[in-house]
């Protein structure tokens, strides 16, 4: 499994979506979930429209980014302990985003600033 950003500062949350086998993700069940269509995960991941596939000959920019949206979506879930109130989460307009839901923010390569977000939020509800 590809190292990302989060696996530095945090543990690797459960995961309740079932995004992962083993160390692979699930890059199909990261985008149905996310409701992307291939157009959506050629821009938010950076990678050509013709080298989007799922498979074992996936590009590793594309794995490393739905490692990092499965990572984020198990966050968010490992946070609220609830399916559903994850899901709904990801597709609520958020203030403290400008308005976008977070679905928006990772479609449109704002990820990073998404991981940010999360990152500060959870340090922020910590138990002392």
């Amino acid at each position: 499994m590809a190292q990302t950003q989060l696996d530095t500062a945090f543990k690797m949350p459960k995961d309740r979506f079932n995004l992962f086998q083993g160390s692979n993700v699930r890059g199909e069940e990261v985008v149905k979930l996310l409701k992307y269509k291939k157009r959506e995960v050629s821009q938010a991941s950076g990678v050509g429209l013709n080298s989007i596939r799922y498979d074992v000959k996936m590009p590793q920019e594309l794995e490393e980014r739905l490692i990092e949206w499965a990572t984020t979506i198990n966050l968010v879930a490992d946070f609220f302990k609830d399916v559903d109130k994850t899901i709904l989460w990801f597709y609520t307009p958020n203030p403290l985003l400008g308005e976008q839901t977070p679905r928006d923010m990772i479609r449109i390569g704002r990820s990073k600033k998404l991981i940010k977000f999360i990152r500060n939020a959870l340090s922020e509800n910590k138990p002392r």
